[in-house]
């Protein structure tokens, strides 16, 4: 069965993406498509903050990008990472969303937890759940296109949030021509897995567009219910929603809907 998965690949090769190995190794005929592309901004805004870790009570990552932006500001300041600032921001508390992003705040030498929440709102429950009083606020680097339900619910429970956009999110520009191609020479697929609200606003009509009368064989599937409640709302039956944002998961979500 042919499977294709709307999602950057994990480390700039489709063939080597943990998604794109676990639903082979089910025997799915797997394709990987980009549709986003990033632009980081503020690093210089973000890089000061992070060498003023006494000014926040933590850090919240909801993405591998903003982690990335992170990186990225290191690179001209490791040895003052190394030497104190690593240790200061250790001693506060660090909340992830997702293995996957905990991987990435596990290389810059820092411990988080949150992982296995599976999106922001799960997260903004566990943080509330802690009943701490914080005299400082938690810094949150995000993106251009973050949902408003993480600092809703955080201001709600009088959690102070400090938000700082540090990379812009928009549609890949060969989106078009690598759907058009797929569906030319692939045809249609078994299913198609959207990994984000934005894959969702920047392939829905494309999809639909390609697949014509025949959109209706196609069983769409999600990473998560933020991603599912985007489906919906553009009008496509969900079929299967991982369980927990992980290949494992969408392996088998993927399996049980497929199964005559």
């Amino acid at each position: 069965m042919k499977i294709l998965l709307l999602k950057d690949p994990k480390s700039g090769d489709a063939a080597s993406d943990p998604y794109v190995k676990e639903l082979s190794s089910h025997g799915f005929q797997t394709t990987l498509i980009p549709v986003l592309s990033f632009t980081f901004v503020s690093l210089e805004h973000l890089s000061d903050k992070l060498t003023h870790p006494e000014n926040y009570a933590g850090l919240i990552f909801t993405s591998p990008r903003a982690v990335e932006a992170v990186k990225l500001c290191l690179e001209n300041n490791k040895e003052a990472w190394e030497y104190s600032l690593k240790e200061k921001w250790n001693c506060k508390s660090i909340y992830v969303v997702g293995k996957g992003t905990a991987a990435l705040v596990d290389d810059l030498g820092l411990s988080s937890e949150g992982e296995a929440s599976g999106n922001a709102e799960k997260l903004g429950d566990l943080i509330c759940s802690k009943q701490i009083s914080y005299s400082a606020p938690i810094l949150f680097p995000c993106g251009s296109l973050k949902r408003e339900v993480l600092p809703k619910k955080l201001q709600e429970k009088n959690v102070p949030l400090e938000s700082i956009t540090v990379y812009q999110t928009a549609q890949h520009p060969d989106i078009r021509s690598s759907l058009t191609d797929y569906f030319t020479k692939e045809g249609i697929p078994a299913s198609i897995v959207f990994f984000s609200p934005s894959g969702v606003k920047f392939c829905l009509h494309l999809i639909q567009e390609l697949s014509n009368d025949r959109v209706n064989q196609i069983k769409f599937a999600s990473i998560g219910p933020t991603t599912s409640e985007a489906m919906v709302a553009g009008g496509l039956a969900v079929s299967c929603t991982a369980q927990n944002p992980t290949a494992q998961d969408l392996a088998e979500g993927l399996k049980r809907c497929l199964t005559p």
